[in-house]
């Protein structure tokens, strides 16, 4: 569902899952594709507030399940949702099992995570014989929107307030988990897949981008009238990206990368 950035800020459960299904629809077709599998063990990393684990949960209701998040809220959050799951505040960058799992899922967490050449193939050992590493990342911080958050951030009033990109993400291209993974797993699929969503308005853009990409920024200005005069500026230049359709809504592009390596 959601990792936490290392280091960063809380994350607000309820600010996420203002967007709940549009966020949850790329896990679908995540589990859409690895549901011929069989797992009798599987870890969601990053599970945030479980929403991704619930997914996993309906398609393997037998499969012995832990979900893990480094935010205590989110797993707060998800530990009521679910007696049925293992839910476990940690990080994904010192996970390790001592038996490896049928399935190591995770949806839009790594990203987050810096090294992913030796991230994915570390991961990928902790898959059992027989079994997957299934994950989907964002690869949208070329968008008009993400551009147009750090074009403001990077402003004289606000460029002092934090060092250099906070939302800096480091996902590699299609080509380079092919390459990471190939020599040690029997298959891997990679591919990408761009959503559009309707939203009624450019404002529900800046909503959605509050529960993530905003989230550090926002964090950082403790001062109420800042936080409100940094987000006027964004919300004023993402209204400008994204103009109304003929009846009214927005488009708002999502793109996603999307991996599958079987052992």
């Amino acid at each position: 569902m959601a990792g936490s950035t290392p280091g960063g800020p809380s994350w607000d459960p309820q600010q996420y899952l203002r967007f709940e299904a549009e966020r949850t629809q790329p896990a679908r077709d995540l589990v859409a594709r690895i549901a011929d599998r069989r797992p009798r063990t599987a870890v969601d990393l990053g599970c945030g507030t479980g929403s991704s684990t619930a997914l996993l949960r309906r398609q393997w209701p037998e499969c012995d399940l832990t979900g893990l998040d480094r935010s205590a809220e989110m797993i707060a959050a998800a530990r009521s949702s679910d007696a049925s799951v293992r839910w476990v505040e940690g990080d994904i960058a010192g996970w390790t099992t001592p038996t490896p799992v049928d399935l190591v899922f995770s949806n839009a967490a790594l990203h987050w995570l810096p090294d992913h050449r030796s991230l994915f193939p570390r991961l990928f050992d902790s898959v059992a014989p027989g079994g997957v590493l299934a994950v989907q990342m964002p690869v949208n911080h070329g968008s008009p929107a993400h551009r147009r958050i750090r074009e403001v951030a990077s402003q004289p009033r606000w460029a002092p307030r934090w060092t250099g990109d906070p939302t800096r993400v480091d996902v590699s291209t299609p080509d380079q988990y092919y390459d990471w993974l190939a020599p040690v797993a029997r298959q891997v699929e990679v591919w990408e897949t761009e959503y559009l969503h309707v939203l009624p308005d450019a404002a529900a853009i800046v909503e959605w981008v509050k529960g993530t990409t905003l989230r550090p920024y926002l964090t950082a200005l403790t001062d109420p009238s800042d936080r409100a005069a940094f987000l006027a500026s964004v919300r004023e230049g993402i209204a400008q990206d994204y103009p109304p359709r003929t009846d009214g809504h927005v488009l708002f592009p999502f793109r996603r990368l999307f991996l599958v390596a079987r052992r």
